[in-house]
Protein backbone atom coordinates (compact mmCIF):
# COMPACT_ATOMS: atom_id res chain seq x y z
CA UNK A 1 0.00 0.00 0.00
CA UNK A 2 1.41 3.35 -1.02
CA UNK A 3 0.60 7.03 -0.95
CA UNK A 4 0.38 7.67 -4.69
CA UNK A 5 0.15 4.09 -5.97
CA UNK A 6 -2.60 1.92 -4.51
CA UNK A 7 -3.45 3.95 -1.37
CA UNK A 8 -5.81 1.26 -0.04
CA UNK A 9 -9.29 1.55 1.44
CA UNK A 10 -8.60 3.09 4.86
CA UNK A 11 -9.91 6.53 3.88
CA UNK A 12 -13.22 5.17 2.67
CA UNK A 13 -13.55 2.84 5.66
CA UNK A 14 -13.56 5.86 7.99
CA UNK A 15 -16.23 7.46 5.84
CA UNK A 16 -18.45 4.36 5.86
CA UNK A 17 -18.11 4.10 9.63
CA UNK A 18 -19.55 7.61 9.98
CA UNK A 19 -23.02 8.81 8.93
CA UNK A 20 -22.49 7.68 5.36
CA UNK A 21 -25.03 8.46 2.63
CA UNK A 22 -24.66 5.83 -0.08
CA UNK A 23 -23.22 7.42 -3.22
CA UNK A 24 -21.68 4.26 -4.66
CA UNK A 25 -23.88 4.52 -7.75
CA UNK A 26 -21.14 6.82 -9.00
CA UNK A 27 -18.88 3.78 -9.27
CA UNK A 28 -21.35 2.16 -11.65
CA UNK A 29 -21.14 5.16 -13.98
CA UNK A 30 -17.34 5.02 -14.00
CA UNK A 31 -17.41 1.24 -14.55
CA UNK A 32 -19.39 1.81 -17.73
CA UNK A 33 -16.56 3.92 -19.14
CA UNK A 34 -13.70 1.48 -18.43
CA UNK A 35 -11.83 0.42 -21.53
CA UNK A 36 -13.90 2.66 -23.78
CA UNK A 37 -13.02 5.77 -25.74
CA UNK A 38 -14.89 8.07 -23.36
CA UNK A 39 -13.16 6.83 -20.22
CA UNK A 40 -11.81 10.17 -18.98
CA UNK A 41 -14.19 11.86 -16.54
CA UNK A 42 -13.91 15.30 -14.90
CA UNK A 43 -16.47 16.32 -12.27
CA UNK A 44 -16.41 19.83 -10.80
CA UNK A 45 -18.21 20.69 -7.55
CA UNK A 46 -17.98 23.45 -4.91
CA UNK A 47 -16.02 22.99 -1.71
CA UNK A 48 -17.63 20.77 0.91
CA UNK A 49 -19.74 18.94 -1.67
CA UNK A 50 -18.15 15.52 -1.13
CA UNK A 51 -15.48 15.51 -3.84
CA UNK A 52 -12.77 13.94 -1.68
CA UNK A 53 -15.21 11.37 -0.29
CA UNK A 54 -15.94 10.24 -3.85
CA UNK A 55 -12.23 10.04 -4.72
CA UNK A 56 -11.48 7.90 -1.66
CA UNK A 57 -14.46 5.69 -2.45
CA UNK A 58 -13.11 5.03 -5.96
CA UNK A 59 -9.65 4.27 -4.58
CA UNK A 60 -11.11 1.72 -2.18
CA UNK A 61 -13.16 0.06 -4.91
CA UNK A 62 -10.50 -0.26 -7.64
CA UNK A 63 -7.26 -0.75 -5.62
CA UNK A 64 -6.10 -4.33 -6.21
CA UNK A 65 -3.87 -4.44 -3.13
CA UNK A 66 -6.84 -4.70 -0.75
CA UNK A 67 -10.15 -6.53 -0.43
CA UNK A 68 -13.00 -4.03 -0.08
CA UNK A 69 -15.97 -6.38 -0.29
CA UNK A 70 -16.85 -5.82 3.36
CA UNK A 71 -17.16 -2.08 2.65
CA UNK A 72 -19.25 -2.34 -0.51
CA UNK A 73 -21.29 -5.56 -0.29
CA UNK A 74 -24.16 -3.81 1.52
CA UNK A 75 -24.14 -0.69 -0.63
CA UNK A 76 -25.92 0.15 -3.89
CA UNK A 77 -23.02 -0.71 -6.18
CA UNK A 78 -23.09 -4.37 -5.06
CA UNK A 79 -26.37 -4.82 -6.94
CA UNK A 80 -25.08 -3.43 -10.22
CA UNK A 81 -23.75 -5.38 -13.17
CA UNK A 82 -19.96 -5.32 -13.25
CA UNK A 83 -19.54 -5.06 -9.47
CA UNK A 84 -17.39 -8.19 -9.18
CA UNK A 85 -15.69 -7.64 -12.52
CA UNK A 86 -14.00 -4.43 -11.40
CA UNK A 87 -13.72 -4.45 -7.61
CA UNK A 88 -10.07 -4.47 -6.49
CA UNK A 89 -8.74 -5.33 -9.95
CA UNK A 90 -6.54 -2.33 -10.82
CA UNK A 91 -3.42 -0.46 -9.94
CA UNK A 92 -4.64 2.95 -8.84
CA UNK A 93 -2.63 6.17 -9.17
CA UNK A 94 -4.07 8.65 -6.67
CA UNK A 95 -3.08 12.33 -6.63
CA UNK A 96 -4.46 14.71 -4.01
CA UNK A 97 -3.26 17.94 -5.58
CA UNK A 98 -3.90 20.06 -2.48
CA UNK A 99 -1.70 17.75 -0.44
CA UNK A 100 0.94 17.61 -3.17
CA UNK A 101 1.14 21.42 -3.27
CA UNK A 102 1.72 21.42 0.49
CA UNK A 103 4.36 18.70 0.39
CA UNK A 104 6.20 19.86 -2.72
CA UNK A 105 6.51 23.43 -1.40
CA UNK A 106 9.21 25.08 -3.52
CA UNK A 107 9.96 21.91 -5.47
CA UNK A 108 8.66 21.66 -9.01
CA UNK A 109 5.35 19.83 -8.55
CA UNK A 110 5.68 17.90 -11.83
CA UNK A 111 9.09 16.51 -10.90
CA UNK A 112 7.78 15.80 -7.41
CA UNK A 113 4.78 13.81 -8.68
CA UNK A 114 6.58 11.83 -11.35
CA UNK A 115 9.41 10.95 -8.95
CA UNK A 116 7.08 9.79 -6.18
CA UNK A 117 4.88 7.72 -8.48
CA UNK A 118 7.89 6.15 -10.22
CA UNK A 119 9.53 5.26 -6.88
CA UNK A 120 6.40 3.52 -5.60
CA UNK A 121 5.85 1.80 -8.95
CA UNK A 122 9.37 0.37 -9.03
CA UNK A 123 9.07 -0.71 -5.42
CA UNK A 124 5.88 -2.60 -6.22
CA UNK A 125 7.24 -4.02 -9.48
CA UNK A 126 11.08 -4.19 -9.27
CA UNK A 127 11.41 -5.86 -12.66
CA UNK A 128 9.91 -2.86 -14.46
CA UNK A 129 12.61 -0.74 -16.08
CA UNK A 130 12.21 2.99 -15.51
CA UNK A 131 12.46 5.32 -18.48
CA UNK A 132 13.45 8.98 -18.54
CA UNK A 133 10.02 9.65 -20.02
CA UNK A 134 7.33 9.24 -17.34
CA UNK A 135 4.69 8.01 -19.78
CA UNK A 136 7.08 5.35 -21.09
CA UNK A 137 7.56 4.05 -17.56
CA UNK A 138 3.78 3.81 -17.14
CA UNK A 139 3.45 1.96 -20.45
CA UNK A 140 6.09 -0.55 -19.39
CA UNK A 141 4.39 -1.08 -16.03
CA UNK A 142 0.98 -1.65 -17.63
CA UNK A 143 2.47 -4.16 -20.08
CA UNK A 144 4.37 -5.91 -17.28
CA UNK A 145 1.33 -6.34 -15.02
CA UNK A 146 -1.09 -7.12 -17.79
CA UNK A 147 -3.62 -4.50 -16.72
CA UNK A 148 -3.84 -0.74 -17.11
CA UNK A 149 -4.15 1.93 -14.45
CA UNK A 150 -7.11 3.74 -12.97
CA UNK A 151 -6.02 7.32 -12.27
CA UNK A 152 -7.82 9.44 -9.69
CA UNK A 153 -6.95 13.13 -9.25
CA UNK A 154 -8.60 14.92 -6.35
CA UNK A 155 -8.74 18.76 -6.41
CA UNK A 156 -7.25 18.63 -9.90
CA UNK A 157 -7.50 22.43 -10.26
CA UNK A 158 -5.65 23.33 -7.02
CA UNK A 159 -2.45 24.36 -8.85
CA UNK A 160 -4.46 26.66 -11.13
CA UNK A 161 -6.36 28.17 -8.20
CA UNK A 162 -3.55 28.41 -5.66
CA UNK A 163 -0.37 28.66 -7.74
CA UNK A 164 -1.36 30.07 -11.13
CA UNK A 165 2.28 30.71 -12.06
CA UNK A 166 2.79 26.93 -12.37
CA UNK A 167 -0.56 26.35 -14.07
CA UNK A 168 0.76 26.14 -17.62
CA UNK A 169 3.38 23.56 -16.73
CA UNK A 170 0.79 21.56 -14.85
CA UNK A 171 -1.59 21.62 -17.82
CA UNK A 172 1.24 20.42 -20.07
CA UNK A 173 1.72 17.50 -17.69
CA UNK A 174 -1.97 16.59 -17.97
CA UNK A 175 -1.82 16.93 -21.75
CA UNK A 176 1.16 14.58 -21.78
CA UNK A 177 -0.87 11.96 -19.91
CA UNK A 178 -4.23 12.35 -21.61
CA UNK A 179 -3.95 14.24 -24.89
CA UNK A 180 -2.46 11.46 -27.02
CA UNK A 181 -5.20 8.88 -27.45
CA UNK A 182 -2.76 6.15 -28.46
CA UNK A 183 -0.51 6.62 -25.40
CA UNK A 184 -3.44 7.12 -23.02
CA UNK A 185 -5.07 3.92 -24.28
CA UNK A 186 -1.93 1.93 -23.43
CA UNK A 187 -1.75 3.29 -19.87
CA UNK A 188 -5.24 3.98 -18.50
CA UNK A 189 -8.45 2.00 -18.39
CA UNK A 190 -10.13 5.06 -16.88
CA UNK A 191 -9.33 8.40 -15.26
CA UNK A 192 -11.41 10.42 -12.82
CA UNK A 193 -10.66 14.04 -11.90
CA UNK A 194 -12.59 16.15 -9.46
CA UNK A 195 -12.19 19.81 -8.54
CA UNK A 196 -14.01 23.10 -8.12
CA UNK A 197 -13.48 24.47 -11.63
CA UNK A 198 -14.11 22.83 -14.99
CA UNK A 199 -11.05 22.13 -17.12
CA UNK A 200 -9.06 25.26 -17.93
CA UNK A 201 -9.71 26.62 -21.39
CA UNK A 202 -6.90 27.32 -23.82
CA UNK A 203 -8.31 29.98 -26.10
CA UNK A 204 -11.87 28.87 -26.81
CA UNK A 205 -11.20 25.15 -26.34
CA UNK A 206 -10.60 22.92 -23.35
CA UNK A 207 -6.91 22.37 -22.68
CA UNK A 208 -7.58 18.63 -22.20
CA UNK A 209 -10.33 18.05 -24.71
CA UNK A 210 -10.76 14.28 -24.34
CA UNK A 211 -12.28 14.53 -20.85
CA UNK A 212 -16.04 14.26 -20.45
CA UNK A 213 -17.00 17.17 -18.18
CA UNK A 214 -19.82 17.34 -15.63
CA UNK A 215 -20.20 20.63 -13.79
CA UNK A 216 -22.70 22.59 -11.70
CA UNK A 217 -23.92 24.03 -15.01
CA UNK A 218 -24.31 20.69 -16.79
CA UNK A 219 -24.06 17.74 -14.38
CA UNK A 220 -25.97 15.38 -16.70
CA UNK A 221 -26.01 11.80 -15.34
CA UNK A 222 -23.91 12.81 -12.35
CA UNK A 223 -26.46 15.26 -10.91
CA UNK A 224 -27.51 13.04 -8.00
CA UNK A 225 -23.87 12.73 -6.93
CA UNK A 226 -23.31 16.50 -6.77
CA UNK A 227 -24.74 16.58 -3.24
CA UNK A 228 -27.57 15.07 -1.20
CA UNK A 229 -30.88 14.48 -2.99
CA UNK A 230 -34.16 15.44 -1.37
CA UNK A 231 -35.01 11.80 -0.63
CA UNK A 232 -31.67 11.36 1.14
CA UNK A 233 -32.20 14.51 3.23
CA UNK A 234 -35.72 13.45 4.20
CA UNK A 235 -34.36 10.09 5.36
CA UNK A 236 -31.66 11.78 7.43
CA UNK A 237 -34.21 14.12 9.02
CA UNK A 238 -36.42 11.18 9.98
CA UNK A 239 -33.49 9.19 11.31
CA UNK A 240 -32.05 12.02 13.42
CA UNK A 241 -35.32 13.83 14.24
CA UNK A 242 -34.52 17.07 12.44
CA UNK A 243 -37.04 19.45 10.86
CA UNK A 244 -37.07 18.84 7.11
CA UNK A 245 -38.65 22.17 6.13
CA UNK A 246 -35.92 24.07 7.95
CA UNK A 247 -33.30 21.88 6.30
CA UNK A 248 -34.81 22.67 2.89
CA UNK A 249 -34.92 26.41 3.56
CA UNK A 250 -31.30 26.53 4.69
CA UNK A 251 -29.45 24.12 2.40
CA UNK A 252 -31.56 23.28 -0.67
CA UNK A 253 -31.71 25.38 -3.82
CA UNK A 254 -29.58 23.55 -6.38
CA UNK A 255 -31.78 21.84 -8.95
CA UNK A 256 -30.72 19.51 -11.75
CA UNK A 257 -32.77 17.97 -14.50
CA UNK A 258 -33.67 14.32 -13.81
CA UNK A 259 -32.39 14.71 -10.24
CA UNK A 260 -34.51 17.40 -8.63
CA UNK A 261 -33.37 19.28 -5.54
CA UNK A 262 -29.76 18.91 -4.44
CA UNK A 263 -28.54 19.99 -0.98
CA UNK A 264 -25.15 21.05 0.33
CA UNK A 265 -24.02 17.78 1.99
CA UNK A 266 -21.52 19.28 4.43
CA UNK A 267 -24.01 21.80 5.77
CA UNK A 268 -26.76 19.18 6.08
CA UNK A 269 -24.50 16.92 8.15
CA UNK A 270 -23.36 19.87 10.27
CA UNK A 271 -27.00 20.68 11.01
CA UNK A 272 -27.67 17.01 11.80
CA UNK A 273 -24.70 16.75 14.16
CA UNK A 274 -25.10 20.15 15.84
CA UNK A 275 -28.88 20.12 16.05
CA UNK A 276 -29.27 23.66 14.70
CA UNK A 277 -29.51 25.52 11.42
CA UNK A 278 -26.89 28.10 10.59
CA UNK A 279 -24.49 29.15 7.87
CA UNK A 280 -21.67 26.61 7.89
CA UNK A 281 -20.41 28.09 4.63
CA UNK A 282 -18.32 30.55 6.65
CA UNK A 283 -16.03 27.65 7.50
CA UNK A 284 -14.88 27.37 3.88
CA UNK A 285 -12.12 29.42 2.30
CA UNK A 286 -14.53 30.28 -0.53
CA UNK A 287 -16.51 32.53 1.82
CA UNK A 288 -13.51 34.82 2.22
CA UNK A 289 -13.40 35.39 -1.53
CA UNK A 290 -17.04 36.32 -2.08
CA UNK A 291 -16.57 40.01 -1.29
CA UNK A 292 -13.64 40.16 -3.73
CA UNK A 293 -15.73 38.79 -6.58
CA UNK A 294 -18.88 40.87 -6.03
CA UNK A 295 -16.73 44.01 -5.62
CA UNK A 296 -15.36 43.84 -9.15
CA UNK A 297 -16.04 47.02 -11.09
CA UNK A 298 -18.06 45.62 -13.98
CA UNK A 299 -21.02 47.39 -15.52
CA UNK A 300 -24.27 46.19 -13.96
CA UNK A 301 -22.70 43.89 -11.34
CA UNK A 302 -23.77 45.99 -8.34
CA UNK A 303 -27.41 46.05 -9.44
CA UNK A 304 -27.28 42.37 -10.29
CA UNK A 305 -26.03 41.44 -6.81
CA UNK A 306 -28.79 43.55 -5.27
CA UNK A 307 -31.41 41.70 -7.34
CA UNK A 308 -29.97 38.33 -6.36
CA UNK A 309 -30.03 39.15 -2.65
CA UNK A 310 -33.60 40.37 -3.04
CA UNK A 311 -34.60 37.00 -4.48
CA UNK A 312 -34.82 38.01 -8.14
CA UNK A 313 -33.61 35.56 -10.80
CA UNK A 314 -31.00 37.04 -13.16
CA UNK A 315 -30.08 35.96 -16.70
CA UNK A 316 -26.48 34.96 -17.33
CA UNK A 317 -24.33 33.94 -20.28
CA UNK A 318 -21.99 31.17 -19.11
CA UNK A 319 -20.23 30.77 -22.46
CA UNK A 320 -16.66 31.95 -22.72
CA UNK A 321 -15.73 31.67 -19.05
CA UNK A 322 -12.02 30.80 -18.91
CA UNK A 323 -12.43 28.41 -15.94
CA UNK A 324 -9.97 30.19 -13.67
CA UNK A 325 -10.10 32.73 -10.84
CA UNK A 326 -8.34 35.56 -12.64
CA UNK A 327 -9.68 35.95 -16.19
CA UNK A 328 -12.90 38.00 -16.23
CA UNK A 329 -14.44 39.87 -19.15
CA UNK A 330 -17.49 41.20 -17.32
CA UNK A 331 -20.24 40.43 -14.83
CA UNK A 332 -21.33 37.24 -16.65
CA UNK A 333 -17.93 35.69 -15.97
CA UNK A 334 -18.20 36.63 -12.29
CA UNK A 335 -21.68 35.07 -12.08
CA UNK A 336 -20.45 31.93 -13.86
CA UNK A 337 -17.60 31.56 -11.37
CA UNK A 338 -20.09 31.93 -8.50
CA UNK A 339 -22.10 29.05 -9.99
CA UNK A 340 -19.05 26.80 -9.87
CA UNK A 341 -18.22 27.96 -6.34
CA UNK A 342 -21.75 27.11 -5.20
CA UNK A 343 -22.81 30.67 -4.41
CA UNK A 344 -25.39 30.69 -7.20
CA UNK A 345 -27.73 28.03 -8.54
CA UNK A 346 -28.13 27.79 -12.31
CA UNK A 347 -31.32 27.08 -14.23
CA UNK A 348 -30.15 25.43 -17.46
CA UNK A 349 -33.49 25.81 -19.27
CA UNK A 350 -34.03 29.49 -18.44
CA UNK A 351 -30.32 30.43 -18.40
CA UNK A 352 -30.78 32.25 -15.09
CA UNK A 353 -29.09 32.25 -11.69
CA UNK A 354 -30.34 32.81 -8.17
CA UNK A 355 -29.05 32.57 -4.62
CA UNK A 356 -29.98 29.01 -3.70
CA UNK A 357 -30.80 29.10 0.01
CA UNK A 358 -30.74 30.90 3.35
CA UNK A 359 -27.17 29.87 4.14
CA UNK A 360 -25.76 31.52 1.02
CA UNK A 361 -28.00 34.58 1.33
CA UNK A 362 -26.50 35.22 4.74
CA UNK A 363 -23.03 35.19 3.21
CA UNK A 364 -24.09 37.60 0.46
CA UNK A 365 -25.77 39.92 2.94
CA UNK A 366 -22.70 39.90 5.16
CA UNK A 367 -20.30 40.50 2.27
CA UNK A 368 -22.31 43.22 0.57
CA UNK A 369 -22.17 45.39 3.70
CA UNK A 370 -18.38 45.29 3.47
CA UNK A 371 -18.21 46.29 -0.20
CA UNK A 372 -16.86 49.82 -0.51
CA UNK A 373 -18.99 50.93 -3.46
CA UNK A 374 -20.84 54.24 -3.39
CA UNK A 375 -23.79 52.72 -5.26
CA UNK A 376 -23.94 49.72 -2.96
CA UNK A 377 -23.77 51.86 0.17
CA UNK A 378 -26.56 54.07 -1.16
CA UNK A 379 -28.75 51.05 -1.79
CA UNK A 380 -28.09 49.70 1.67
CA UNK A 381 -29.03 53.01 3.30
CA UNK A 382 -32.21 53.27 1.24
CA UNK A 383 -33.22 49.72 2.03
CA UNK A 384 -32.57 50.14 5.75
CA UNK A 385 -34.62 53.36 5.64
CA UNK A 386 -37.44 51.54 3.84
CA UNK A 387 -37.61 48.97 6.62
CA UNK A 388 -37.65 51.78 9.18
CA UNK A 389 -40.47 53.57 7.36
CA UNK A 390 -42.44 50.34 6.99
CA UNK A 391 -42.09 49.41 10.67
CA UNK A 392 -43.14 52.92 11.71
CA UNK A 393 -46.08 53.13 9.35
CA UNK A 394 -44.77 55.91 7.10
CA UNK A 395 -47.01 55.04 4.18
CA UNK A 396 -46.08 57.92 1.88
CA UNK A 397 -42.34 57.31 2.34
CA UNK A 398 -42.76 53.60 1.60
CA UNK A 399 -44.78 54.33 -1.55
CA UNK A 400 -42.23 56.90 -2.71
CA UNK A 401 -39.30 54.51 -2.31
CA UNK A 402 -41.11 51.67 -4.09
CA UNK A 403 -41.92 54.11 -6.91
CA UNK A 404 -38.26 55.19 -7.07
CA UNK A 405 -36.96 51.61 -7.31
CA UNK A 406 -39.63 50.76 -9.89
CA UNK A 407 -38.44 53.59 -12.09
CA UNK A 408 -34.74 52.82 -11.68
CA UNK A 409 -34.83 49.06 -12.10
CA UNK A 410 -37.56 48.35 -14.64
CA UNK A 411 -37.19 48.86 -18.37
CA UNK A 412 -39.98 50.96 -19.90
CA UNK A 413 -41.14 48.00 -21.97
CA UNK A 414 -41.81 45.94 -18.82
CA UNK A 415 -42.86 48.73 -16.46
CA UNK A 416 -46.59 48.08 -16.65
CA UNK A 417 -46.39 44.42 -15.66
CA UNK A 418 -47.47 42.88 -12.38
CA UNK A 419 -44.46 40.57 -12.17
CA UNK A 420 -42.20 43.63 -12.47
CA UNK A 421 -43.77 45.10 -9.32
CA UNK A 422 -43.14 41.87 -7.44
CA UNK A 423 -39.45 41.99 -8.41
CA UNK A 424 -39.30 45.64 -7.39
CA UNK A 425 -40.66 44.83 -3.93
CA UNK A 426 -38.05 42.11 -3.40
CA UNK A 427 -35.28 44.41 -4.59
CA UNK A 428 -36.46 47.33 -2.45
CA UNK A 429 -36.37 45.19 0.70
CA UNK A 430 -33.21 43.35 -0.28
CA UNK A 431 -31.42 43.70 3.09
CA UNK A 432 -34.26 41.72 4.70
CA UNK A 433 -31.85 38.82 5.32
CA UNK A 434 -30.44 40.67 8.31
CA UNK A 435 -33.64 40.05 10.26
CA UNK A 436 -36.14 38.13 8.12
CA UNK A 437 -36.79 35.04 6.04
CA UNK A 438 -38.65 35.77 2.81
CA UNK A 439 -41.48 33.68 1.34
CA UNK A 440 -43.41 34.16 -1.88
CA UNK A 441 -46.91 32.85 -2.53
CA UNK A 442 -46.99 31.49 1.02
CA UNK A 443 -50.08 29.35 1.74
CA UNK A 444 -51.96 31.19 4.48
CA UNK A 445 -55.59 31.19 5.56
CA UNK A 446 -57.78 30.91 2.47
CA UNK A 447 -55.21 31.79 -0.17
CA UNK A 448 -51.61 32.64 -0.87
CA UNK A 449 -49.89 35.72 0.51
CA UNK A 450 -47.86 37.54 -2.17
CA UNK A 451 -44.70 38.21 -0.15
CA UNK A 452 -44.17 37.45 3.53
CA UNK A 453 -41.20 38.41 5.66
CA UNK A 454 -41.10 36.27 8.81
CA UNK A 455 -38.77 37.54 11.55
CA UNK A 456 -35.83 35.42 12.59
CA UNK A 457 -35.87 34.17 16.19
CA UNK A 458 -34.99 36.86 18.72
CA UNK A 459 -34.92 39.60 16.06
CA UNK A 460 -37.70 41.50 17.83
CA UNK A 461 -39.11 42.71 14.51
CA UNK A 462 -42.75 42.26 13.44
CA UNK A 463 -43.80 39.93 10.65
CA UNK A 464 -44.58 41.67 7.34
CA UNK A 465 -47.36 40.50 5.03
CA UNK A 466 -47.20 42.36 1.71
CA UNK A 467 -50.05 42.19 -0.79
CA UNK A 468 -49.62 43.71 -4.25
CA UNK A 469 -52.33 45.23 -6.39
CA UNK A 470 -52.32 46.51 -9.95
CA UNK A 471 -54.83 49.20 -11.00
CA UNK A 472 -56.86 48.67 -7.83
CA UNK A 473 -56.11 50.12 -4.38
CA UNK A 474 -53.75 49.67 -1.48
CA UNK A 475 -56.77 49.72 0.83
CA UNK A 476 -58.22 46.80 -1.12
CA UNK A 477 -54.95 44.90 -0.67
CA UNK A 478 -55.28 45.24 3.13
CA UNK A 479 -58.91 44.09 2.90
CA UNK A 480 -57.88 40.98 0.97
CA UNK A 481 -55.28 40.09 3.60
CA UNK A 482 -57.93 40.28 6.29
CA UNK A 483 -60.74 38.64 4.30
CA UNK A 484 -58.57 35.63 3.45
CA UNK A 485 -57.37 35.36 7.05
CA UNK A 486 -53.65 35.46 6.27
CA UNK A 487 -52.75 36.84 9.75
CA UNK A 488 -54.51 33.99 11.55
CA UNK A 489 -52.40 31.42 9.72
CA UNK A 490 -49.19 33.28 10.59
CA UNK A 491 -49.74 33.67 14.32
CA UNK A 492 -46.72 32.82 16.39
CA UNK A 493 -44.20 34.76 14.30
CA UNK A 494 -43.42 37.62 16.64
CA UNK A 495 -45.61 39.74 18.88
CA UNK A 496 -46.71 42.06 16.07
CA UNK A 497 -47.63 41.79 12.42
CA UNK A 498 -47.72 44.54 9.81
CA UNK A 499 -50.09 44.23 6.87
CA UNK A 500 -48.70 46.18 3.91
CA UNK A 501 -50.84 46.89 0.85
CA UNK A 502 -49.11 48.35 -2.22
CA UNK A 503 -50.87 49.37 -5.42
CA UNK A 504 -49.63 50.78 -8.71
CA UNK A 505 -52.05 52.72 -10.89
CA UNK A 506 -50.99 51.80 -14.41
CA UNK A 507 -54.05 53.43 -16.01
CA UNK A 508 -53.19 56.93 -14.87
CA UNK A 509 -51.96 59.36 -17.55
CA UNK A 510 -48.24 59.87 -18.11
CA UNK A 511 -46.63 61.76 -15.27
CA UNK A 512 -49.36 60.73 -12.83
CA UNK A 513 -48.65 57.00 -12.43
CA UNK A 514 -48.44 56.69 -8.67
CA UNK A 515 -47.71 53.96 -6.15
CA UNK A 516 -49.78 54.00 -2.99
CA UNK A 517 -49.31 52.20 0.30
CA UNK A 518 -51.42 51.33 3.31
CA UNK A 519 -50.02 49.78 6.48
CA UNK A 520 -52.07 48.19 9.25
CA UNK A 521 -50.53 47.02 12.52
CA UNK A 522 -51.91 43.95 14.28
Amino acid sequence: MGIYLNPGNGGFERIVNSNYVDKTGLIGLINKTIGKTKNLTCISRPRRFGKSFAAQMLCAYYDKTCDSHRLFDNLAIAGEEGYEKHINKYDVIYLDMTQILAEARKTDIIDFMTEKITDELLEAYPSVAADSAFTATLVRAAEHTGNKFIMIIDEWDAPIREKPWCGEEYLRFLRMLFKSSSTTARIFDAAYMTGILPIKKDGSQSAISDFQEYSMIKPRDYGEYAGFTEAEVKRLCREYDRDFQSMKLWYDGYFFKNTGSVYNPNSVMQAIDNGDFDSYWTETAAAEKLMEYISKDYNGLTKTVAKLIGGVDVTVNTNGFANDLATFRGKDDVLTLLIHLGYLAYDLDRKTVRIPNEEIRMEFSKSVREVNHTETLRRLRECDQLFYDTIHGNEEAVAAQIEKIHGEETAPLHYNREDSLRSVIKLAYYTYRDNYVQFEELPAGEGYADIVYLPKPDSGWPALVIELKWNKSAKGAIAQILDRRYPKALEGYGKEMLLVGINYDGKAPAGHKKHTCRIKRI
